[in-house]
């Protein structure tokens, strides 16, 4: 009985499993695939509508490379999303690693510590603004009096963001950690550093694998608390790379095509980073 049953449940969903899938498949197609492919196209054009695009080549890529503000905007991201991604991980897992240490009121401190994340990122952009304008305004600067303070901004809006999230996810790594692994530590006379450094971080690198993953691809595509926050300036100094895709689409008459080819870069760019990460620390994962 209980395998006619099984079989008649398999040919069920084999019969309509085209139908639940399409739906689905439809709105992937409409919202995703054509207007990736479109876009794709378009870096190829130049047009101010989809109707009126006219080829032209290559020629959006060459300019994109002989653009400064591009480049501007892509060393600042890239020196952003070092600070970023070193800084966020590091507070995260010591946050993570203090409160599994039965610390009381650790519920509530996960909350606390949760709660930035909930927050959308140009809410959080235009507080911060206030704050720090506050702060800096009694030194008689403010956050576009010059790039580094809205460097550094960005920095502290990214880290109060993503911390509380970063230590969610170690903090469930951390408690997967076999307590008799550390107590077999502490027995051979492993030092609470030896014991994190060759027992607990190793297993706990899965952990790593995900938040560097989250925390490397958030700080290289920011934008809204870009936008909120300097907005670019002083001067389009502190404009990211998507901020910049944005601000030549849409700020500049002639540069929609440009602005088109930034963002398959861009893409390719995030892409081949983030793949990279990936593969690089799940291959540590293994050794471990």
């Amino acid at each position: 009985m209980y395998v006619q049953g099984g079989c008649t449940m398999q040919k069920s969903i084999k019969r309509y499993f085209p139908i639940f899938v399409l739906p689905t498949l439809i709105a992937f197609i409409i919202a995703f695939l054509y207007p990736f492919i479109m876009g794709i196209y378009l870096s190829f054009t130049e047009f101010t509508t989809v109707k009126d695009a006219t080829w032209v080549g290559i020629s959006n890529y060459k300019k994109i490379f002989l653009d400064q503000n591009f480049i501007n905007a892509l060393v600042f991201t890239v020196k952003f999303t070092i600070v970023s991604v070193v800084t966020i991980n590091v507070f995260g897992f010591l946050m993570a690693y203090a409160l599994t240490r039965g610390i009381k009121g650790t519920n509530l401190f996960r909350t606390v510590f949760f709660m930035p994340n909930l927050i959308g990122g140009i809410v959080l952009g235009y507080i911060w603004q206030l704050l720090l304008n506050g702060i800096l305004a009694k030194f008689g600067v403010t956050l576009s009096f010059d790039a580094k303070y809205g460097f550094w901004g960005l920095v502290i809006l990214m880290n109060w963001q993503l911390i509380g999230y970063m230590m969610i996810i170690y903090i469930a790594g951390l408690q997967n950690v076999s307590p008799d692994l550390i107590e077999a530590a502490k027995i051979d006379g492993a030092t609470k550093t030896q014991t994190l450094r060759r027992i607990i971080i190793p297993m706990v690198m899965p952990s790593f694998t995900i938040c560097l993953f989250l925390t490397l691809t958030n700080s290289f595509k920011l934008f809204d608390q870009n936008l909120a926050l300097t907005a670019g300036g002083p001067g389009r100094q502190t404009s990211m790379l998507a901020l910049d895709i944005y601000s030549t689409f849409y700020g500049r008459v002639g540069w929609e095509g440009v602005g088109q080819a930034k963002a398959v870069v861009f893409f390719l760019m995030v892409a081949v980073i983030s793949l990279t990460q990936l593969y690089l620390t799940r291959r540590k994962e293994v050794e471990n």
